[in-house]
This record gives C-alpha cells, structure tokens and sequence, in this order.
C-alpha cells in the first residue's frame, strides 16, 4: 500500500479542488442525515397519530354498535316478566341477525368460554373455544371474557376473515350481560388502517430518498461549478505562466543574441586588429632579421604561422557568435557561407539550395532560422555519421520553411523520445516565432524542418534600398 501512496503525486489545481471539495461534500452529508433523520422523526409523530386517530375512531365505531345492541336487547334482558330462556333465545336472535358490511357481525361467549352467537362463522355455535390462540399467542376468548367480567374493554388480536378465511389484524369492543354471564361483543378488521399507515410510511421513505436526492444534486451541482471554476481559473493561470515564460525565453534570447554580437564585435575589432598589428610587426621583424642571421627566421616564421592560425580563429569564433553577412545580407547568403564552410570543415557533402521570393524575414526568424540550421549542422558532424547534406530555404503562401536533411544513421527511438539540448533548443526557437518543428528519422536519414509563419514574413516596402531577393 505504501508505494501506491509513495506514487500518488497531485497537482496544484487538483490539491485546491480537493481543499474546497471534500469540506463541502462532508458538510452536506452530515446536513443530509440531520435532515433526515428529523425528517423522519417527524414523519413517524404524523404517522402514529394518524394511527391513534384511525384507530380511536375505529373504537367509537364499535362503541356505537355495542350501545346500539343493547338499546335493542334491554327491554328483553331486563324485563323480569318473560321466560329467562326465551329472553335469551330471542336476544340470540336479534344479535345473530345484526350484521353490517362486508365483515361486521356480533358475538357471544358465556364465561365458560362457549359461543353461543356467530352469524357468520357458524362452526364456532355450541362449542367451547375457551384455550382459543391467535398467531401471536394471544389467547382471543379468555381475553373476550376478561374484558366483559370487568364492564366492558377492547381487545386486539387476530381473527380470521369470514369472507376470506385468512388471519386480520382486528379491534374488538366487548361488553357483557353480567346477570346471564355473557359476553357481547362485535369487531372491525383493521387492515386498512394498517395499510394506510404502511402507505404513509412509504410516502416518508420516499420523501426522504427524494430529499437525499435533491442534496445530492445541488452538492453534485457545486462540486461542478468548483472543479470548473478551479479548471478556467488553473487555464488561466498556466496561460499567464505560458506567455510569461515564452516571454522570459525570448528574452533570454536576446540577451544571448546581443551578447553574441557585443563579443563578435570586440573579437573583430579588438583582439583581431591587435594580432593583425603584432602578425605585421613579425613579419617586418623577420624580413629583417632575413637580411642580418641565417636561419633566424624560422621561429619568426612559426610564430607568424600561429597567429595566423589565432586570427583564423578569432574570425570564425566572431562569425559563429553573429556572422555580420546576416545582418548585411540576409538569410540565405549566410546559411550558403555556413553550408561551405561546414563541407571545408568536415568533408561532408553540402549543397544550400533556395528560391527567391519578395516576402522576405524579419529579423527575429532570421536569427532563429540561422540558429537552427548551425545547431543541425552541429548534429550531422556529431552524430549522423552522413555523406551529404542539403539545406533548402524558401517561402511560400503560409510563411517560410527551412529544411535540412541527411543521409547518415538517423536517430535512435531513445534520444527521439529524450531529445538532447540541440533538438530542445531548437524546438523553443520556432515556438517563440509561433511556428512549428518536424524531425522525421529512419535508418536512412534525418530530416528537420523548420516552419515559420507568415506574421514574420516583410514586405518589400518595409524594407527600403534592400535586394527583393533578401531573405
């Protein structure tokens, strides 16, 4: 793991979009579960009071019935003139025949545990169902019995639907005639309470879903405006660091340029001068000394050869640094004195070749231009191990284009892919001009081409007293 970390290496934009990212994310995460989790306390007060209220008034429903009942029973259960068994016959009846709806019916159980009343569940009548449980355990008739011992009370349990035969959740509200020990009582299945309840609980659920999603927008929204914001800003930025750079580097190339010029002209004017003085000096001094000692003259001679050499010298070093012929005659006559004097230098084969045309270059790509076909040139005596070398030169209707090619060994695919000093260079020289660099390479041969656009071609007129042919 720790070398995985060792190679994660962010950058500066990516560090100030996680610095403003990962706070925001973390705060509306924790904003999002508050909200939820109020939201869903919320939501669950409604619910159960919504339920206590379904349910309170399930209860007064069957209160109504029981109270009902009983109004139409009580002058048969109170009346001490009649029969106690044909009271209780005839109240059997009335409560058998009252039922209601699609489920609601009235029931009667002894205190023993014996139906004596089931309308719609007749298999219960006549038969003792005292040890009765529900599928919670709760054990239905006993609980029946217990609430008609003590007045009257409700009882929740489970029952099974007459229409269906399948266990419901079910209210029931008893009462009693204490004097014959029954229990009277009717019930209201409360699955759709239960089902209103469940559908309200949905609805929160998904509010709340609906809610995280809404936060999540917005949080997805922001982070997007934050990592745009931060990648316009970091553009923005590296263009600034881009042109300021661009503009330090050509600084610097001035400078070398103007430095270049300073030394070539004081190595011209200077030092040359000075060695072509003492040069001329030994040259008299050996004419003379030719006149008086034999022999004398060889040292003389050796000397006047050495600085011939370190005139030679300082004259090309002059040259190399800034050949006053570019600035006197322009492009290519300065690139066709480069070629020569490289084919003199290294016996390679050189050939310039170019084609007049009016445009000509300003100054800037002239020296650019000339830059790279020296630091080519360079490369060729190096490492091309070459036979021949052209360099062509000419504009045409999008700029100019400087091509120099070999027939050496061309580059290997390791320095292609880590150019060296020379290719660098040459490579921000022409992106300076805004222009473009190719280096083509096979085992045949190198080719580099130099692309200047057409911002830096001259007009004639710009140019007074100047040869049309001027590069």
């Amino acid at each position: 793991m720790k070398p995985t970390f060792r190679h994660l290496r962010l950058n500066y934009g990516q560090k100030i979009f996680l610095l403003a990212s990962i706070p925001l994310v973390l705060t509306t995460a924790a904003i999002a579960f508050v909200v939820a989790a109020q939201a869903r306390a919320l939501s669950e007060r409604e619910i159960l009071s919504l339920e206590t209220q379904l349910i309170e008034a399930k209860k007064q429903e069957l209160r109504n019935y029981i109270t009902q009942a009983r109004k139409g029973t009580y002058y048969l259960y109170e009346s001490g003139r009649l029969d106690e068994d044909f009271s209780k016959l005839r109240v059997t009846q009335i409560l058998a025949a009252k039922t209601y709806g699609d489920e609601g019916f009235f029931f009667v159980y002894d205190f023993d545990g014996n139906n004596l009343v089931s309308p719609r569940q007749t298999y219960l009548i006549n038969k003792n169902w005292w040890h009765l449980e529900d599928r919670e355990g709760t054990k239905v008739v006993q609980e029946f019995v217990h609430a008609a011992r003590t007045g009257a009370g409700f009882v929740e349990h489970y029952w099974p639907k007459p229409s269906t035969g399948e266990e419901a959740r079910m209210i029931t509200y008893v009462s009693s005639f204490p004097s014959w020990r029954w229990a009277v009582g009717t019930g209201i299945f409360i699955d759709d309470v239960i089902a209103s309840v469940e559908a309200a609980r949905a609805e929160m659920r998904s509010r709340i879903m609906l809610t995280f999603w809404y936060i999540g927008g917005i949080t997805g929204s922001a982070l997007l405006v934050v990592f745009i914001s931060g990648f316009a800003l970091n553009m923005r930025e590296r263009r600034l660091a881009d042109a300021k750079l661009k503009e330090l580097t050509q600084r610097v190339f001035d400078a070398q340029e103007e430095e270049r010029g300073r030394v070539a002209r004081e190595l011209h004017d200077g030092i040359s001068q000075i060695l072509v003085g003492v040069k001329f000096a030994l040259d008299v001094a050996r004419r003379q000394v030719v006149k008086s000692t034999p022999g004398a003259e060889r040292p003389l001679d050796k000397g006047i050869d050495n600085l011939a050499s370190a005139i030679h010298e300082v004259r090309r070093i002059s040259r190399d640094l800034r050949p006053g012929i570019l600035d006197d005659l322009g492009l290519g006559p300065a690139l066709k004195t480069l070629t020569d004097e490289f084919s003199k230098r290294t016996g390679i084969q050189a050939q310039f070749q170019t084609v007049v045309f009016r445009n000509r270059l300003d100054q800037e790509a002239r020296i650019a231009l000339y830059r790279i076909a020296q630091e080519a040139l360079t490369n060729v005596e190096r490492h091309a191990n070459a036979s021949r070398v052209e360099v062509d030169l000419r504009g045409h209707r999008t700029g100019g284009t400087l091509r120099i090619s070999d027939n050496g060994q061309g580059i290997d695919d390791l320095y292609a892919a880590r150019p060296g000093i020379g290719l660098r260079n040459m490579q921000e020289r022409i992106e300076q001009l805004g222009g473009s660099l190719r280096v083509l390479s096979s085992k045949s041969g190198t080719v580099i081409e130099a692309n200047v656009p057409l911002t830096h071609m001259l007009p004639p007129e710009s140019d007074t007293g100047a040869s049309p042919d001027r590069l």
